[in-house]
């Protein structure tokens, strides 16, 4: 659990660029240094053995798969918002409100279809504890974007 608390203070100094570029390589490079450290916290915390195992550490990293390109969607959500922060329309805020929307729907809409996937694989336990810490680093990386992110407005003079 102290690696637990070690990785969310690390999600949240994260600096979330807002210069409204990302580089695909950097992206993936941090998705990967973040993806072994959680690896390891989820191995920490979730113990199995035999078929179960293989078939939690098979069907988690699918979920890491699908999880990063949603992600993927994340940063450019944000960088489409950091690109019109000054002077946003009306528009482009319920276009945002709408893809925000979406997002958060798909990251939990993957979190339950893999919950499910693991409880018959892997048994009822081992799913509700993966869906259990995969709620709380998706809300740390929540919070930590929300803390990082100015206001609509707050910036104006």
């Amino acid at each position: 659990m102290k690696t637990l608390f070690k990785l969310t203070f690390a999600l949240l100094i994260f600096p979330i660029s807002m210069s409204g570029q990302s580089n695909t390589e950097e992206v993936d490079y941090i998705q990967s240094i973040f993806g072994m450290e959680k690896k390891a916290i989820v191995a920490d915390f979730i113990s199995l053995d035999g078929a179960a195992k293989d078939a939690f550490w098979s069907l988690y990293d699918q979920y890491e798969v699908e999880r990063k390109e949603l992600g993927k969607r994340r940063l450019a959500l944000l960088n489409d918002y950091a690109e019109h922060y000054d002077g946003m329309s009306d528009e482009k805020i319920d276009e945002l409100a709408k893809s925000g929307s979406k997002q958060v729907k798909l990251d939990e809409d993957l979190r339950y279809q893999y919950f499910n996937k693991m409880k018959k694989e892997a048994g009822h336990t081992a799913a509700a504890q993966f869906y259990q810490i995969e709620g709380y680093f998706n809300a740390a990386i929540r919070m930590s974007i929300l803390e990082s992110i100015p206001f609509i407005g707050e910036l104006d003079d």
